[in-house]
C-alpha cells in the first residue's frame, strides 16, 4: 500500500481568518485526498521557544486594536517598506529558525502550507541553508491591502485572493508562474448546490419568512450593539440572528436586550456557512475570512468595524463593487436600512447579485488541487556552493548561537 502523504498547514491565531483559512484548506484536503494523505494544522507560535514578542503576539494585536488603532495603523505601514521588512525577516529566522527546523525534522513534511505572514522567511531561509526544500505553498488571507512581509520569493506557490494581491506579489519578487488567483480559502461546504433560504431557516428554528439579519463579532467589533440596537427598533418585519464569537462578555450583554424583533442569539456555532446562506444580509468587521466568506454565499455587507491597514483595503474593495456598505454610525445604518429595503429590497437583491459575482466558494477545493499536486513533487535536496546569501546566514545563526544545521529527512536527489 502507498504511503500517505503528509501535509502541514503552519498558521496562527491573530484574529479568526488565518485559522479558519487553515482549517478550511485541511477540509478540502480530507473531502478530495483524505484516504491518500495525513494533515496536521500546527501553530509554531505555540512552542515555548517562540520568543515572547511573538507568542503573545495575538493577545497583543487584540490589545493594541482596542486601545490605539491609530498606532497599529502607523506600525504596519511603517514596516511595510523594504528596509524594515528586511530587518523583520532577520528577526523571524532567528526567533522561529530552530522551531522550523525540529518541525521539519520531526513531522517530515511532503508538503507545507502557510496561512501566516511570519512564517515564509524562517522556512524559505531554513530550505537555503540546508539545502533541503520541502514544497510550500503560501495562502494569503487579505482580498487587496498586504503586507509584503507574507512574500518571499522562495515559496513555490502562491495563492492570491484578487488581482490587486497578485500585482503586490510580482512586485515583491515572486514569479509569475507561481501566483495563482483562486480567492481566499473557504469552507467547502459553501460550494455545490443548496437548499432555499427559506428551507435553511426552518431548518435553524428561525422564521423561515422574515428578512434575516446576520450579525457576528466579539467585543472587538466597535459599534456592534449599537447598530443592532438601530434594526432592533427599525420597525419593520425581520428577525436578527446574533452570533457572539465565544465573546462570554457580549454573549450576556446580546441577551439582555430587550429585542422588539425576533431574535436568536449564539455565543459560538460550528456551522457558520449555513447561518450565512439562510441569511439575506450580515452586519460585520471587514476581516478577509468573514468578507470573502459573505461572497462565497452570495450575502450583502453592512461593514460597522474597519481595522487601520489591512482591513481598509477589504473594505474598498467590496463598498467598489456593489457588495457592501460602510456604517459610520448608527444613523447610517437607518439611512442604509431604508434604502436597502425600499421599493421591495431593490437594492437588496443588486448587493446581493454582486457579491455572488465576486464571491469563489471553491476556493478551498482549488487550493487542496493545488497543494496535493506539490505534495506528490514532495522535498528535494539540492547539491551547490555556497552563496554570499547563504554565508551571511549562516554567520547570523552563529552570531546568536542557533545551530541551523541537522540530519534531514529522506528527499529526491537534485543536482543543480
Amino acid at each position: 500500500m502507498e504511503e500517505k502523504k503528509r501535509i502541514v498547514i503552519l498558521t496562527a491565531d491573530a484574529g479568526f481568518g488565518h485559522r479558519s483559512a487553515a482549517n478550511a484548506v485541511a477540509a478540502a484536503l480530507q473531502q478530495k485526498y483524505g484516504d491518500k494523505c495525513e494533515i496536521k494544522i500546527i501553530n509554531p507560535l505555540e512552542d515555548r521557544r517562540a520568543p515572547f514578542y511573538l507568542r503573545d503576539s495575538g493577545a497583543d494585536y487584540d490589545r493594541i486594536l482596542r486601545l490605539s488603532p491609530d498606532l497599529y495603523k502607523l506600525s504596519y505601514e511603517a514596516s511595510d517598506n523594504e528596509i524594515p521588512s528586511l530587518l523583520l525577516e532577520n528577526v523571524l529566522t532567528l526567533g522561529l529558525y530552530e522551531i522550523m527546523r525540529d518541525l521539519i525534522c520531526v513531522e517530515k513534511p511532503d508538503a507545507i502550507v502557510s496561512t501566516y505572514p511570519l512564517f515564509q522567511a524562517p522556512l524559505t531561509n531554513y530550505f537555503k541553508l540546508n539545502r533541503y526544500y520541502v514544497p510550500l505553498t503560501l495562502v494569503v488571507t487579505d482580498l487587496v491591502t498586504v503586507h509584503r512581509i507574507w512574500f518571499s520569493p522562495g515559496v513555490d506557490v502562491c495563492m492570491v485572493p484578487t488581482m490587486e494581491v497578485h500585482d503586490l506579489a510580482v512586485s515583491n519578487g515572486i514569479a509569475q508562474n507561481k501566483i495563482h488567483i483562486t480567492g481566499i480559502p473557504v469552507s467547502p461546504a459553501f460550494s455545490g448546490r443548496h437548499p432555499a433560504k427559506k428551507e435553511l431557516r426552518k431548518k435553524l428554528g428561525w422564521d423561515p419568512k422574515l428578512r434575516t439579519v446576520l450579525a457576528v463579532g466579539s467585543r472587538r467589533v466597535d459599534q456592534l450593539l449599537e447598530n443592532l440596537n438601530v434594526v432592533n427598533h427599525f420597525g419593520r418585519p425581520m428577525q436578527i440572528v446574533a452570533v457572539a464569537g465565544k465573546d462570554d462578555e457580549l454573549y450576556a450583554q446580546l441577551q439582555a436586550i430587550d429585542w422588539h424583533v425576533p431574535a436568536h442569539v449564539y455565543n459560538f456555532v460550528t456551522d457558520m456557512p449555513e447561518f450565512m446562506l439562510a441569511a439575506d444580509v450580515i452586519i460585520c468587521k471587514a476581516g478577509g475570512l468573514v468578507v470573502t466568506e459573505s461572497l462565497a454565499a452570495g450575502l450583502p455587507m453592512l461593514l460597522v468595524d474597519v481595522i487601520p491597514g489591512q482591513e481598509e483595503g477589504n473594505r474598498d474593495y467590496v463598498v467598489k463593487n456593489g457588495a457592501a456598505d460602510m456604517i459610520e454610525s448608527p444613523l447610517e445604518m437607518l439611512e442604509t436600512l431604508a434604502h436597502l429595503t425600499a421599493d421591495g429590497g431593490a437594492l437588496f437583491k443588486q448587493r446581493a447579485r454582486n457579491a455572488r459575482q465576486l464571491g469563489r466558494p471553491n476556493s478551498a477545493l482549488d487550493v487542496a488541487d493545488m497543494v496535493w499536486r506539490t505534495a506528490l513533487r514532495g522535498p528535494v535536496s539540492k547539491q551547490g556552493r555556497f552563496g554570499q546569501g547563504r554565508h551571511m546566514l549562516i554567520d547570523l545563526l552563529a552570531r546568536y548561537n542557533i545551530p541551523w544545521r541537522e540530519n534531514q529527512p529522506d528527499a529526491k536527489y537534485d543536482n543543480e
